[in-house]
């Protein structure tokens, strides 16, 4: 058996999964951490787990590829029957051939497709796309001079991007969407697993015939060589990866800025409340599930072999040992990104989406503020996300004008159209009621 360190024994399993614990995640980190830098827990009903809370053990997990694995086929219990196979884990932990859940060479191999493709972003691409989306979502609140700022901003801004970045025509797009949102949502995962597989193999045959300058493109022609199932994992990976924590990292900054100001009287600057959230409220709080090759004694806590070790990057950058050696720099120590050979490679990226998404909407509504107490908010509860039920917000009423300013000069002035019968209000609406917000967006771009 490997051992990392001694240390006293453990309590009792805490549970990762209902309201006491997204309330206040912190007690239970705190809890673990009195009796070693790891601690047993349960991320779900039947499903028992190692969560590392030490900064230092969690650095040696995460580079540690000689004796711990990302391969979810390892997980031992999972294939001796003894997690359930309808956990609300499972879409998380489940194996899936991607740069999450492989090793070694395939990993490397996969990961280079992704961070190659990835890296033809850049920043003036990246607000490009999000501007006109972020004005097109203020725009169909903006005049109401109310509005739910997650499910009306920050859950509907990274699906759209994702479209964009894709490659999405209008009916796949919608798909898309609403797949994911119900993944997300946990309404009927099986149908929207299939519907989202399906749409995402209708984009890859698409954009093998007519390709783009988009991510799909991009993967298809790198020269790894990606199959379509290949390539449909590495699609489902990154929106995967990307919506859910691009949502949180916009709502839980702006509940900064919304609360909080700088500490000596100046407003907080967009990029320390994005900093505060990565150290104090990470979007994804824990994850980056590792199984033991062998057993392991982390702290004084034996971790089977193939059983999950998951990384609380929450309680790793709360760590008193961090925080007093790194109070000049915790940005730089946190690890709210990863580390080692599966380190997120689009921190970058993500943080322009959210800096840019953040910047347009406080522009426009300059004198937003909370509709509630901050302390009345709700968070969700669920193991591995730090993420806002609802975020209600009030602001003076503002004329919906800001997409027409984002539109491309062709599309502020259509060429002259053959008159037709107007349609009345009512097939107006039926219209609209059958287009995807996706398909909605694409046709305001229509010249």
């Amino acid at each position: 058996m490997d051992v990392y360190s001694t240390g006293a024994s453990h309590p009792a399993r805490c549970p990762m999964y209902d309201g006491t614990f997204a309330a206040d995640p912190q007690k239970v980190y705190d809890q673990i951490r009195e009796h070693g830098p790891a601690g047993p827990v349960e991320l779900a009903p039947g499903v028992d787990a190692t969560l590392i809370v030490g900064h230092e053990m969690a650095l040696r997990v995460l580079q540690n590829t000689s004796l711990f694995a990302r391969d979810a086929r390892r997980w031992a219990a999972l294939n001796e029957g003894r997690v359930p196979l309808d956990s609300p884990v499972l879409a998380m932990m489940g194996y899936r051939p991607n740069c999450l859940f492989t090793d070694g060479a395939v990993h490397l191999r996969l990961r280079k497709a992704v961070t190659e493709s990835l890296d033809r972003l850049n920043v003036t691409r990246i607000r490009r796309d999000v501007e006109p989306i972020a004005a097109y979502l203020i725009d169909k609140f903006s005049e109401r001079g109310q509005a739910d700022l997650i499910h009306d901003y920050a859950k509907l801004l990274p699906l759209l991007l994702f479209n964009k970045l894709f490659g999405c025509p209008a009916d796949i797009g919608d798909t898309v969407t609403s797949a994911m949102s119900a993944l997300f949502d946990g309404r009927d995962a099986l149908r929207a697993n299939d519907d989202l597989t399906a749409a995402l193999m209708e984009l890859i045959s698409l954009k093998r015939r007519e390709p783009g300058d988009d991510m799909t493109s991009w993967l298809i022609q790198h020269p790894a060589g990606l199959n379509d199932e290949e390539l449909k994992d590495q699609l489902v990976m990154l929106m995967g990866a990307g919506v859910e924590p691009e949502r949180n990292l916009i709502a839980n900054a702006l509940l900064r800025l919304l609360t909080q100001g700088g500490g000596d009287g100046r407003s907080m600057q967009i990029d320390e409340a994005l900093d505060h959230v990565l150290l104090n409220d990470p979007p994804i709080a824990n994850y980056a599930t590792h199984y033991p090759l062998r057993d392991v004694d982390l702290g004084g806590l034996v971790a089977e072999a193939n059983s999950p070790v998951v990384i609380s990057f929450a309680g790793a950058n709360r760590d008193l040992a961090l925080t007093t050696a790194d109070q000049g720099d915790s940005r730089g120590a946190h690890l709210s990104w990863g580390a080692g050979p599966h380190a997120c490679p689009a921190r970058g990226a993500a943080q322009v989406v959210a800096s840019t998404a953040i910047e347009q909407l406080l522009n426009a509504l300059p004198d937003v503020s909370l509709a509630v107490p901050a302390h009345e908010l709700q968070w969700r509860p669920g193991p591995f996300h730090r993420a806002l039920a609802d975020l209600p917000v009030t602001f003076s009423p503002t004329p919906a004008t800001r997409m027409a300013a984002a539109l491309p000069p062709a599309a502020r002035h259509p060429a002259p159209q053959t008159a037709r019968v107007p349609e009345t209000p009512a097939a107006t609406a039926q219209t609209s009621a059958r287009k995807g917000i996706w398909k909605q967006f694409l046709d305001l771009f229509r010249v």
